[in-house]
């Protein structure tokens, strides 16, 4: 399988892109067969928002693609127009709360969820439109986790040098292996051996996983 590799430096940092054309033509084949497959099902899960909370149907953030670059990462809202402000009222109030915030970035019992975004969240569909990022290139059908700026700077240091040489993935090894149930080091950890053992049979196995870890629901919150 041919590879190439480009050299990028996003805040000082050296990142030695990995460029494989074999990868790419996978992601846009499986994305737009999804997407077409599951357009009956994005309608309905778009009137469901709209139906069952105020707000727009979807919601981007940003995230740390390949190389470092950011980009906006899409999904189906999950949470309340106000979520900031009940986050950082609960991280007040609540110490255990905020501890648990502050190791993983994620809360088992989350104050902004919506009864609907929790469900969407544990079978996963709150993440279907992250299929047009990986139309766009910004994403891979699978990869490292996505991550934002501040768990980059946090959590991975010079690690990060090693994650950021793929596009981030909709699913992946911390996925397929319990989610948020993983400790942080942990996900770093798989991501560097995915990064490392990369190939296209090695997605297809992953992405067969996702299906029944979808099912389980374990570690999705």
């Amino acid at each position: 399988m041919n590879q190439e590799y480009t050299s990028y430096a996003p805040n000082e940092l050296e990142v030695q892109v990995k460029h494989n054309p074999a990868k790419r033509l996978f992601d846009i084949f499986f994305s737009l067969s999804a997407l077409f497959v599951c357009v009956p099902l994005f309608i309905i899960v778009a009137i469901s928002i709209k139906l069952s909370s105020r707000g727009p149907v979807f919601f981007s953030h940003e995230r740390i693609g390949r190389g470092g670059k950011p980009f906006k990462c899409y999904k189906f809202r999950t949470m309340y127009p106000d979520a900031e402000v009940r986050l950082k009222e609960m991280l007040v109030i609540c110490p255990k709360t905020r501890e648990e915030w502050n190791q993983s970035h994620k809360l088992k019992d989350d104050p902004r969820v919506t009864p609907l975004g929790s469900f969407l969240r544990k079978t996963s569909l709150d993440e279907f439109p992250q299929f047009w990022n990986v139309l766009k290139g910004d994403l891979s059908v699978v990869g490292p986790r996505p991550v934002v700026q501040d768990e980059i700077a946090k959590h991975y240091g010079v690690k990060a040098a090693d994650i950021l040489r793929l596009r981030p993935g909709i699913t992946g090894p911390w996925q397929v292996s319990g989610r948020s149930d993983v400790s942080y080091d942990t996900r770093i950890m798989l991501d560097q051996k995915y990064v490392e053992d990369q190939s296209i049979i090695l997605d297809l196995k992953l992405i067969a996983k996702t299906i029944p870890a979808i099912f389980t629901s374990k570690g999705a919150y």
